[in-house]
């Protein structure tokens, strides 16, 4: 309980206080860090699935356009032919949002491969009803139409659908299933406490620019551990690590964001996330020259969501044109393919 109540002491003005002005970006990216790192007791590293290179030329760059003077910015990414991975404030707790809606597409698709229900199963998708903030543990819901659990996935990725989220969250336990899905594949900087519709109705109590709410939250390492695992098939078999990475390619929402400044010559399957004064994007970027570059970018403040949205595409192009200009190499461990 103390943990939390040192956790709730980061206010702005902590965050104004780390980062003076005049002072150049890729400082007061390390101010921030170690500010915050000191705080959570966490140490930066990289995600422990790859080999981090810290100071690179890329994760300088990275760091000037993450500029946190404006709000939190977290980064982590890989280039999956060469190993070779930045992080920005990668280990520190942001808000999911729907990007979690990965995990609940996994945890479900585990299920399905161990014959508890299918694909064609048919689930009702579960209706948000209107009521006051906080006053009740989880919202309320009503159950609507009956839908097959591979339309429910679709349209939970594809159009971020909370009522399909939710009708699948139910089918596999609720939210401890999935911590505990990601915890056996050896995830564990990641929670899911609410249900979608919980989360939204509750959005707002905190400000994710300058306060870490461990809640419904998770690193951007972490969620490139998951990005890879999926990718490289370690998680599902191949039928359904297709069944997520098809309907991430088909994404509907955010496309202003990873997709935004990548040539139309790759092929971009991500999923993204959206709450009060924060953005963000997951994905996996497939290039014409055979690479496949993970990355999870999470963007708090910077004044308006057009603002952050901007701020993930500029990040996105940047890893884009900084990994093309690496040698690539084969990776041991890969085990991907175009979707």
């Amino acid at each position: 309980m103390a943990f939390r109540k040192f956790i709730g002491t980061l206010t702005g003005t902590f965050v104004a206080g780390a980062l003076g002005l005049g002072v150049p970006a890729q400082a007061q990216t390390q101010a921030l860090e170690a500010q915050f790192d000191n705080a959570l007791g966490t140490e930066v590293r990289a995600p422990k699935s790859y080999k981090a290179v810290y100071q690179s030329p890329l994760e300088q760059r990275i760091a000037l356009i993450a500029d946190g003077a404006q709000g939190r910015i977290g980064v982590a990414a890989v280039d999956l032919s060469n190993s070779e991975a930045v992080t920005i404030l990668g280990d520190q707790r942001f808000p999911m949002a729907s990007t979690s809606k990965i995990a609940v597409a996994a945890t479900f698709l585990e299920g399905v491969e161990q014959g508890k229900w299918s694909l064609t199963s048919e689930f009702p998708l579960l209706i948000p009803r209107r009521s006051a903030k906080f006053s009740s543990a989880a919202a309320p819901v009503s159950e609507g139409q009956y839908m097959q659990a591979i339309d429910l996935i679709e349209i939970m990725i594809t159009r971020s659908s909370n009522p399909a989220t939710d009708a699948l969250l139910r089918v596999v336990g609720g939210p401890s299933a999935v911590n505990d899905w990601m915890q056996r594949n050896g995830i564990s900087e990641f929670s899911i406490d609410r249900d979608i519709a919980t989360l939204v109705r509750d959005d707002g109590e905190f400000d994710p620019a300058s306060h870490i709410d461990l809640r419904d939250s998770a690193t951007p390492s972490a969620m490139i551990e998951l990005l890879t695992g999926l990718y490289q098939g370690r998680y599902l078999n191949e039928q359904n690590r297709r069944v997520i990475l098809s309907a991430m390619s088909r994404t509907r929402t955010g496309k202003r964001r990873i997709r935004y400044h990548i040539p139309p010559t790759a092929n971009v399957l991500h999923k993204t996330g959206s709450l009060n004064n924060t953005s963000s994007d997951i994905g996996i970027i497939e290039t014409a020259d055979g690479r496949a570059i993970a990355m999870a970018i999470y963007v708090t403040g910077q004044g308006s969501r057009r603002a952050r949205e901007a701020k993930i595409a500029a990040i996105a192009r940047a890893l884009y044109d900084g990994y093309a200009a690496q040698p690539r190499r084969n990776w041991a461990n890969a085990n991907y393919g175009g979707e």
